[in-house]
């Protein structure tokens, strides 16, 4: 993707559920409409990341497998500044 995030979270080596605990973590850092870079390695992070957010006020815009690394680019959700 060619976004630059605002912020980047290596959560590879893991295990589930850490990466998402450590994304929700990290987005609370974020100003609304900053982006997260997220990259982890453990299989159950792509539903968990699916599920966070449907259930979120965020944004995933983009997702990929690159060999054994997942990669999330999540946009922090809420209201922006003006």
């Amino acid at each position: 993707m060619a976004v630059q995030p605002d912020d980047v979270l290596d959560a590879r080596g893991l295990p589930c559920p850490l990466p998402l605990l450590k994304a929700k973590q990290a987005l609370s850092r974020l100003a609304p409409g900053q982006l997260l870079e997220v990259m982890a390695t453990d299989a159950g992070s792509w539903r968990d990341f699916e599920t966070f957010i449907a259930q979120s006020d965020h944004e995933m815009p983009a997702r990929e497998e690159r060999g054994e690394v997942y990669h999330y680019w999540i946009r922090k959700g809420g209201e922006q500044a003006p």
